[in-house]
């Protein structure tokens, strides 16, 4: 490698990472801001962790429609689907060797995850994606929300009322608001710099700037929710690990694909139509059956990972 790849290299890990890094101190400050305010919890969790937890994704996107490589955009959110899917869940059942699922968590959220797969698919097909596209996305994260606020509702009893409760000691420590502006500080940096890695180093190898997204920067942002699957599964905890790759991906299309569009139309290569969409598809109609008799086994986990290295193997042009 010459000293100016291994000095983007470097430059890609080091951003994704402060990006990954300061979304996660972004999100845990403003919990304790919206709880010192007196937000609800379940709102908490349903508007500023799930934003958090997606602000990689959200905010890399946006800097790569400003620096008109749109591309990146599909390629993330179709990297990250698949990850989350294939290696995700199959890690986490590879190592729990069994997880049983609540029927509750699938049978809310199956038709949304289903729904989102097959609505970003017939989006993307003509090659572009547009405002009004980005405005349907927007609605369709307003009812995911609005559902997601409602279940935890009727989950949690009535027992939260709307005015929720502020903090035993009564004040805002100013570390959290520090904290919150310094955190959004780096994720700007992260992301920009993030883009303009994948830029340089697609020019460098003479590789897709989407290629890159689907599978480095898709795994690079998937890390926390991996680790967060996985702790959760091992604890005996297998619905908070499914939970999370239903979120995430719903979330993913509605909210990473339409934010970015609001700046400019997505451009959507060749590849991504002819294989990203389809192994999006395979992947959510696979979670769908594997996950219909409430658990799925380590045979299944293999063949999850199975996929994963096909999918990347094949964007790469291994085979």
């Amino acid at each position: 490698m010459t000293p100016e790849l291994i000095v983007w290299v470097i430059v890609f890990a080091v951003s994704l990472y402060v990006l990954i890094r300061a979304s996660s101190f972004f999100t845990d400050s403003a919990e304790h801001i919206g709880l010192f305010f007196g937000i609800p919890p379940f709102i908490i969790g349903v508007t500023i962790v799930a934003v958090g937890t997606s602000l990689p994704e959200i905010i890399s996107s946006i800097f790569a429609v400003l620096g008109d490589a749109s591309e990146i955009v599909i390629g993330n959110v179709i990297g990250s689907n698949v990850a989350n899917i294939f290696l995700v869940l199959g890690l986490v059942v590879v190592v729990s060797k069994k997880i049983y699922i609540k029927y509750e968590i699938v049978h809310v959220d199956l038709p949304l995850l289903l729904g989102s797969a097959l609505l970003l698919t017939v989006m993307v097909m003509d090659g572009t994606f547009s405002l009004p596209e980005a405005f349907i996305c927007l609605a369709g994260l307003a009812v995911y929300l609005f559902h997601a606020l409602t279940a935890r509702r009727r989950s949690k009893g009535g027992g939260e009322d709307g005015a929720g409760t502020k903090r035993e000691n009564g004040r805002l420590h100013p570390k959290h608001v520090l904290i919150l502006i310094i955190s959004a500080a780096f994720i700007y940096f992260g992301a920009k710099y993030t883009i303009d890695s994948v830029i340089k180093l697609s020019e460098f190898l003479h590789i897709g700037k989407e290629v890159i997204a689907a599978s480095v920067v898709a795994v690079g942002t998937s890390l926390p929710e991996m680790t967060v699957s996985i702790i959760a599964a091992r604890r005996g905890k297998p619905e908070i690990a499914i939970g999370n790759i239903l979120g995430s991906n719903i979330f993913n299309v509605f909210a990473v694909m339409g934010i970015p569009a609001l700046f400019g139309t997505l451009t959507i290569p060749q590849n991504i139509i002819s294989f990203g969409l389809p192994m999006v598809l395979v992947a959510t109609f696979l979670f769908v059956f594997m996950t219909q008799d409430r658990e799925v086994r380590t045979s299944e986990g293999c063949l999850l990972l199975i996929f994963y290295a096909f999918f990347i193997g094949k964007i790469f042009g291994l085979y």
